[in-house]
């Protein structure tokens, strides 16, 4: 999944530094609004590419006295990071420039040159989007899209989907700006054009900040594996009742694991030490992402 993820990322980022590149020569050549906030929305998504692999390559140092539990949500990190860029620059940029379009119009000029390099940015942006689109696809198995993003826990699956699906509606909307304003011999629409591109980064930011904001604080793994591990404790004999059953992610593929049991009263301290280490390489042997598995023993309430 990790060097998946990676491919997606170096991909949409070749594509991103070549098209932000052509659409700032092309702002300048058209003097187009819509096009230098496509040329800034393209920047930051460059810039976001390289957060999320420094985020990967934070997240695989290993575990130390001060982080004993690795440094897996250094990708939850970033990828929050990534949501606030696309919000502070990408929107407040875009929008800033539409609103000082709107408010003094210029016509384009050289339009041609922006429809070749929007048209352009299209085809390498969708070419960026299929390799996101196809990860995140098998990733999210037989869940629907949106249950898919709440509960995937490798943000990096579904922020590149994000950003690439921002962009191609960007692109779109750039289009539609340049073309209405050529069309009525209005600048003002280029203006609108970029505003709206403002917008939809601002609500791609707003939603990505939201799914990233829970993976940062912390979650538990999926329901699916709770049910399986609390269906392995009910097996054992020795434990009598199953307390509760906490899990939380520390990363992408670390789940810790903390479990509170009522053992047999009528086992010895020694069967309980036995019981217990044998559950815990069961567990760990069971469910690849379980990591660390603490168990406490506990009387229930009803004892």
């Amino acid at each position: 999944m990790a060097s998946g993820s990676k491919k997606v990322i170096y991909a949409a980022l070749i594509a991103n530094a070549i098209i932000a590149v052509v659409k700032f020569i092309a702002a300048a050549i058209t003097g187009s609004s819509a096009m230098f906030s496509e040329g800034i929305h393209t920047t930051v998504d460059t810039g976001n590419q390289l957060m999320l692999l420094l985020g990967l390559k934070k997240a695989k140092k290993p575990a130390d006295k001060l982080h004993p539990f690795g440094y897996g949500k250094e990708i939850y990190f970033w990828s929050f990071v990534v949501a606030i860029m696309i919000f502070a620059i990408g929107a407040g940029i875009s929008i800033y420039e539409g609103i000082h379009s709107v408010l003094d119009p210029h016509p384009i000029e050289n339009a041609i040159v922006s429809y070749g390099v929007l048209g352009a940015a299209m085809v390498i942006t969708g070419i960026a989007w299929y390799f996101a689109w196809k990860e995140f696809k098998q990733v999210k198995g037989n869940r629907g899209y949106f249950e898919a993003v709440q509960k995937e826990k490798n943000p990096t699956t579904f922020v590149v989907l994000f950003e690439d699906s921002a962009a191609l509606l960007g692109l779109f909307v750039a289009i539609l700006g340049i073309g209405l304003s050529q069309w009525t011999g209005m600048p003002v629409f280029d203006g609108i054009a970029s505003i709206v591109i403002g917008l939809i980064l601002g609500t791609t930011a707003a939603w990505l900040a939201y799914e990233t904001k829970g993976l940062l604080i912390g979650e538990s793994a999926d329901p699916r594996m709770l049910k399986e591990i609390e269906k392995t404790l009910s097996s054992y004999n020795k434990i009598r009742y199953v307390n509760e059953v906490l899990t939380l992610h520390m990363g992408p593929n670390f789940v810790l694991l903390n479990i509170s049991v009522d053992f047999q009263d009528d086992i010895s301290s020694d069967q309980i030490e036995v019981t217990s280490t044998e559950l815990s390489k069961e567990l760990k042997s069971n469910f690849p992402l379980v990591k660390r598995v603490f168990i406490e023993s506990e009387k229930s309430n009803d004892a």
